[in-house]
């Protein structure tokens, strides 16, 4: 911003390097340029100063489309001014004494551009249809826009140059877009409701998964069980088998041995007992030829060898009497020897 030193009478000009200054003294320019510095006389001079850097200039007016649809755009066009002194000479840029309103040039350009801006894009939009103008309206209103303003001679002959036109957005009034709004939102919840279900469903078919691996384990576990529980019957039945098997080894090791042993006991026994009838057969034989006197007193040592011990034994004449008969009696044969003969008389006459 330029500053300004008063002096009585005379009054001292600093310039900016963004303002251009124009000094009109009597109707001639006497200074030009940017960062001027002079001195004037209030009194007879006029000072301009116009902005030389890029100005931005935000606009938002309303159109309506072709479906009879209002809708508001908002447009951001830059420029700047490249002819200073035809700016100056068209449009309010001078400096107002302090306490004056501002000068008007910047409303003036707004306007300007402003106007020309919504009668184009007026035009453009009444060309389409709501959908239209929401769809792919931003890109043909700033190419519109733009061609428009840099042809326009209004803005050529001022002095000023379009830089850039952004339509920032094209909207339609509020409840309609809401209602525009309803069907993207509905599909939208359509699709997170979707995903919800199939993020449900994969879990649900994650959770059905690890059952089935779960119950596979089991069936696999009970498999394995029966086929222990089977491995360990079969080897306890042919532990049982092996086992009767050495049972059945050892009763009949046992029955052989005990047949062996009852053969051979048998044969002892017939052995024994055929010796023992050989020796009664020899002994019959010896007590054949044998008197009957002699058997007796044989068979008396053998009485006696097996009878108790006897303290006291009493003899009566019936048993000496029976004895002695049965000693002294006649042999078989008639004939009784010499010496027994006087006994037997003896003993008959007594």
């Amino acid at each position: 911003m330029a500053s300004i030193t008063r002096y009585p009478w005379i009054s001292h000009f600093l310039g900016s390097p963004t303002g251009y200054v124009v000094h009109l003294q009597k109707g001639s320019v006497r200074h030009q340029g940017v960062g001027q510095a002079f001195w004037y006389r209030p009194a007879n001079s006029v000072l301009s100063e116009i902005p030389v850097d890029d100005q931005e200039l935000p606009t938002l007016f309303h159109a309506i489309t072709r479906d009879h649809q209002d809708v508001s755009v908002q447009a951001n066009v830059t420029y700047r001014f490249i002819d200073p002194v035809a700016v100056s000479s068209r449009l309010d840029f001078g400096l107002q004494l302090a306490g004056a309103g501002p000068a008007g040039g910047r409303e003036q350009v707004a306007t300007i551009i402003g106007q020309l801006c919504q009668s184009h894009a007026i035009d453009q939009i009444a060309t389409t249809t709501l959908a239209q103008a929401l769809e792919r309206g931003v890109s043909q209103l700033r190419a519109v826009l733009t061609e428009a303003l840099r042809a326009d001679t209004r803005l050529l002959s001022t002095g000023i140059e379009i830089l850039g036109v952004q339509v920032l957005a094209i909207r339609p009034e509020s409840d309609v877009e809401r209602a525009l709004q309803t069907p993207v939102r509905e599909q939208l919840q359509a699709e997170a409701d979707r995903a919800v279900y199939e993020r449900r469903a994969v879990a649900v078919e994650r959770e059905r998964t690890i059952s089935e691996n779960e119950m596979a384990s089991q069936i696999e576990l009970a498999t394995r069980r029966e086929h222990l529980v089977a491995q360990e019957g079969a080897n306890a039945r042919r532990a049982a088998e092996e086992k009767a098997a050495a049972g059945f080894i050892e009763a009949q090791a046992s029955a052989e041995r005990q047949g062996i042993n009852s053969s051979a006991e048998a044969n002892q026994i017939r052995l024994v007992g055929e010796a023992a009838a050989a020796r009664e057969a020899a002994t019959m034989a010896v007590y054949q030829g044998m008197e009957q006197a002699t058997l007796l007193a044989l068979a008396l040592r053998e009485a006696a060898g097996s009878l108790p011990d006897i303290g006291n034994l009493t003899i009566t004449p019936d048993l000496l009497s029976g004895a002695l008969a049965g000693l002294f009696r006649e042999p078989a044969g008639g004939t009784v020897p010499a010496s027994a003969a006087p006994a037997t008389a003896g003993s008959t006459g007594k």
